[in-house]
């Protein structure tokens, strides 16, 4: 049988140390979150490799897991503060909750699909709250957000979700078309978002942003 803590500490040293992941405190989390809690049933074992786990039904219900070390990047850029408030969209199980849980964040999970977000709730015994909404229209009853992560590429600019940040908020999504995408972070200044690619990064399309196809001639 597979020693999962075991298995945590060569994710942290083998994969999230040598992808400039060096933030100790996020280190630690997914050090202490057992990560094969939230994989759909039968999947442990595939919890700690170092790929992305797509799960869901449909096309437009397809969720991923990323793979950890892309994961530990894009939350390490959120810069997390105890007591930050921070938005998990397309959060399937809730696995990036229970970190940003873990790093002292009030975390709620957006995640529209009912089997997911009960999923999320069981696994999740409280760390975070979960509630069921369209992932393009944010959840505007908790915000303003101190971070926003999107579990998930887009294609389009989210900018109902940019202006749910509180000012100095941090948004972090993978963006681009599929060959060209980036992790990319938004930061919100007053009235103003600038933003940066972070890495190059490769996650599932979610329907919710996906860019409008042009007309074909």
């Amino acid at each position: 049988m597979l020693d999962y803590a075991q298995a945590r500490r060569l994710m942290v040293d083998c994969q999230l140390r040598t992808f400039d992941v060096n933030d100790n405190a996020v280190l630690d989390a997914f050090d202490l979150v057992p990560r094969e809690r939230f994989v759909p049933q039968g999947r442990e074992g595939f919890a700690y490799i170092d790929q992305t786990l797509r799960f869901g039904g449909s096309a437009a219900d397809a969720r991923c897991l990323p793979a950890p070390m892309v994961l530990a990047r894009m939350i390490q850029a959120l810069a997390l503060k105890p007591g930050a408030r921070a938005l998990d969209v397309a959060g399937g199980y809730g696995y990036a909750a229970a970190i940003m849980a873990r790093l002292g964040a009030a975390a709620t999970v957006l995640e529209p699909v009912a089997g997911l977000a009960a999923g999320a709730r069981e696994r999740l015994a409280g760390e975070a709250q979960v509630v069921e909404g369209p992932l393009e229209a944010g959840h505007p009853a908790g915000a303003p957000y101190d971070a926003v992560l999107i579990n998930g590429r887009i294609e389009v600019r989210p900018q109902t979700l940019l202006d749910q940040l509180a000012d100095g908020g941090r948004l972090v999504c993978v963006f681009g078309p599929e060959r060209a995408a980036k992790a990319t972070l938004f930061v919100r200044a007053g009235d103003a978002f600038g933003s940066r690619p972070i890495f190059d990064a490769a996650l599932p399309a979610l329907a919710a942003f996906a860019e409008e196809a042009g007309f074909a001639f």
